[in-house]
């Protein structure tokens, strides 16, 4: 698999990298042998990029990348993790940010403990905390940094006036968003800003939590705990429109001789050298599918295809339930 740079002083990386958030609950329950048997098959056939959140199954993520990676070469893979998320017993998400700057620090001893490292390749804030500046958060991961418990500074999920404020306090490698055919918002602001400041971009939902996978069926039924249940995208009235942008996406697949996942992976890669999609996946199936996306080159004809069957906003139904939405640097 190729390699790019996460911007200007970012480190070098897979042109895809791996999504760990569905191993632990994210969308219903996963198997634990399968999901350590899909991050092995990820690294060996050149997946560098791992990213998790220390809140993803409260801990439990991590934990799995831990046993999952042990015994690897520490150079042979980056660990991206995300922190500052607060939740409850019983899975409960959703109970705010806390980025204080001693937050920031009790949060990365107990990553690189649960993860079993001596350092985390690219550390960020979840979300912006409204209650501290990102001067702050930013100020003191840039101490990790200078303590060498962190390489790397990353965003998540802010627009692009924070990007510039926290770039001012020490380089971004790179900010971490959503970004797929149905979510593109970033293009007004982000993206520009992003390129300017040499900025990287990893994108997450790159296939829409399932929804453009080509298997998302109108009638499909959602088990419990899994994020869909209460996505709006995945609402009746709304996932039957945004299905039909799916079946106008997949003629454009079939004539390419791919399947829909890989098209729209390509898409998002194919929208600049520094964007690295994150493939979700948590089986060696999917991931399988998913990696021929690699190498889908997308021609100027197949660029305007694609926006021709899947124009941008023509997605329905917010990216987040409207209790999250406040939270996003941007919007759908």
């Amino acid at each position: 698999m190729q390699t790019t740079t996460l911007g200007r002083t970012g480190p070098a990386v897979s042109t895809l990298g791996l999504g760990a958030m569905g191993m632990s609950g994210g969308y219903g329950p996963a198997d634990r042998a399968e999901s350590i048997a899909t991050v092995h098959a990820a690294l060996d056939a050149g997946i560098t990029l791992i990213d998790t959140g220390d809140f993803y199954g409260m801990g439990h993520n991590e934990l799995l990348l831990a046993e999952a990676l042990r015994g690897r070469d520490r150079d042979s893979y980056l660990l991206s993790v995300k922190f500052g998320g607060l939740g409850g017993p019983g899975g409960r998400i959703g109970g705010g940010y806390d980025c204080r700057p001693e937050a920031v620090k009790n949060f990365l001893a107990y990553s690189l403990t649960r993860l079993g490292v001596d350092h985390i390749d690219v550390y960020r804030p979840a979300r912006l905390d409204p209650a501290v500046p990102i001067e702050e958060t930013v100020g003191a991961i840039k101490e990790a940094v200078d303590a060498g418990y962190v390489r790397h500074v990353g965003l998540s999920e802010v627009d692009a006036a924070t990007v510039r404020r926290a770039h001012a306090v020490h380089p971004v490698a790179d900010l971490q968003i959503e970004y797929s055919l149905l979510s593109r918002a970033v293009e007004a602001d982000i993206l520009p800003t992003l390129r300017e400041l040499g900025i990287g971009l990893t994108a997450y939902g790159v296939l829409g939590r399932g929804l453009i996978s080509g298997r998302w069926r109108a009638d499909q039924a959602i088990r419990p705990g899994d994020y869909r249940g209460v996505s709006p995208r995945f609402a009746a009235g709304n996932v039957e429109h945004n299905l039909a942008l799916v079946e106008a996406l997949r003629q454009v697949a079939s004539a390419k001789g791919c399947t829909v996942a890989q098209l729209a992976i390509a898409w998002v890669a194919a929208q600049g050298p520094q964007i690295v999609p994150l493939v979700g996946a948590r089986t060696r199936e999917r991931l399988a599918e998913a990696l021929p996306a690699a190498d889908l080159t997308l021609s100027a004809d197949d660029l305007a295809e694609i926006e021709k069957a899947v124009p941008r906003g023509a997605a329905r139904g917010d990216r987040y339930p409207s209790a999250f939405m406040s939270n996003l640097g941007v919007g759908n």
